[in-house]
C-alpha cells in the first residue's frame, strides 16, 4: 500500500481520499489543519487528538472525526497504524462540525482497510466509488462515544483543566476548583457547564477515561493506573470503566502493541 501525506491530497479530484500511515511509538504529528474534514481511525494502536477546544481519545474499534480547518495536533500511543479517510468540505459539512468519537462498526472497519488500497483516482461510478460511497454512510449512522474532554475558553479555568489533564485525579472537587480560582461553588459550578457543556463531576470523568486509556494501551497494568487517578480501588474504576465504554479496562490493556 501506497502511504500518503493528507496536506499531499487536498486538490485530489475525488470526493473521498483514502490514506494510511505507520507510525512508531510516541510519534507527535504538531498542529496543522486540512481543508477537508478527516476520519482518523488506528487499526492498530490509540491515537490522541487535541484540538484549542478539547482533547479526544480513539482506542482500536472508534475513530476521531475532525472537521475541515480544524487546528489539531495528534499523539500516538504505541506503534499506530492509521488507515483514515479525507473528505472533502461539502460532504464533510454534513458529518458534524465538531470533533468527536465515533464506534467503528465492523463493516466501516474493512471498508477502510480496502479503500486504503484504492488508486487516489479510483472510478467514481464503479465498485471503488460504492465503497466510498458506503463508507460516509456508515460513519453517518456511527454511534457517538462519549470520549472527549473540551476545554473552557475562561483563560483562568482552561489552564486549570489542562493543569489536571497532566495528572488526572478523580478524588478533586468542586470545592477544591472553585476555592483555587477564588470563587465560590455557585460561580464556579454555572462557569464550568457554560464553558464546556458538562458538570465538573462529568468532566473530570471524561479526563480520567481520557488518560487511563492511553495509558492502558501502553501496557501499563489497571491496579497502578486505578491508584494513580485516585480511585479507592481497581473495582471502583473497572465499574466505570465499563459503565461508560461498555468494556473492562483490561479490553484496552496493550493493545497499541500490534
Amino acid at each position: 500500500m501506497a502511504f500518503r501525506d493528507p496536506d499531499a491530497h487536498e486538490d485530489v479530484p475525488r470526493q473521498v481520499v483514502s490514506i494510511g500511515n505507520d507510525y512508531p511509538p510516541s510519534f507527535e504529528l504538531d498542529w496543522h489543519s486540512h481543508m477537508r474534514g478527516q476520519l482518523l481511525y488506528a487499526a492498530s494502536g490509540v491515537v490522541a487528538v487535541s484540538t484549542p477546544e478539547g482533547a479526544w481519545v480513539a482506542p482500536p474499534e472508534r475513530a476521531v472525526w475532525i472537521p475541515g480547518d480544524t487546528p489539531h495536533a495528534v499523539r500516538m500511543v504505541g506503534a499506530v497504524s492509521t488507515r483514515s479517510v479525507l473528505i472533502d468540505p461539502q460532504t464533510s459539512l454534513t458529518l458534524g462540525s465538531s470533533c468527536r468519537v465515533i464506534g467503528v462498526s465492523a463493516l466501516l472497519r474493512v471498508l477502510l482497510m480496502v479503500a486504503a488500497e484504492l488508486p487516489l483516482e479510483y472510478d467514481e461510478d464503479g465498485r471503488d466509488g460504492m465503497v466510498m460511497k458506503l463508507i460516509i454512510a456508515e460513519i453517518e449512522c456511527a454511534p457517538l462515544i462519549p470520549l472527549a474532554v473540551p476545554f473552557p475558553g475562561h483563560k483562568a479555568l482552561a489552564a486549570h483543566c489542562h493543569r489536571f489533564l497532566e495528572k488526572p485525579r478523580a478524588n478533586e472537587t468542586i470545592d477544591q476548583w472553585a476555592d483555587a480560582l477564588t470563587m465560590n461553588r455557585r460561580r464556579f459550578t454555572r462557569l464550568f457547564r457554560r464553558e464546556t457543556g458538562m458538570s465538573f463531576a462529568e468532566w473530570r470523568q471524561q479526563a480520567c477515561l481520557s488518560v487511563a486509556l492511553q495509558r492502558l494501551a501502553a501496557g501499563e497494568p489497571v491496579t497502578t493506573i486505578a491508584l494513580d487517578l485516585g480511585y479507592e480501588s481497581p473495582a471502583s474504576f473497572s465499574t466505570m470503566f465499563r459503565r461508560i465504554l461498555g468494556t473492562p479496562p483490561s479490553h484496552h490493556r496493550g493493545q497499541a502493541n500490534p
